[in-house]
C-alpha cells in the first residue's frame, strides 16, 4: 500500500499522519511498530546552471525525465 503525505513539524520533530482508511485496512492500533519507506521529490531548480552542459536535451527535458515517476 502506498499513500502520499505531508511531513509536519512537531515541536523539534517532523511527523506525518496517517489517514484513518490506512490505519482501519491495516489494523494499526497505538504502539503498533510500522515500517516506513521514505522518499522524496529532489529540488529541480537549484540544480540547473549548477553543472556543466554535456547533453543537447533542454532544460526543461532534462528536468520532465527526472520528475517521471513522480506524478
Amino acid at each position: 500500500m502506498e499513500i502520499e503525505t505531508i511531513a509536519k513539524r512537531w515541536g523539534s520533530s517532523i511527523g506525518v499522519v496517517l489517514p484513518k482508511s490506512v490505519i482501519d485496512a491495516r489494523k494499526i492500533r497505538e504502539n503498533d511498530k510500522i515500517v516506513i519507506e521514505i522518499k522524496t521529490q529532489p529540488l529541480m531548480e537549484g540544480m540547473f546552471g549548477k553543472y556543466p552542459r554535456t547533453s543537447k536535451r533542454t532544460a526543461q527535458e532534462l528536468k520532465d525525465e527526472a520528475r517521471k515517476g513522480w506524478d
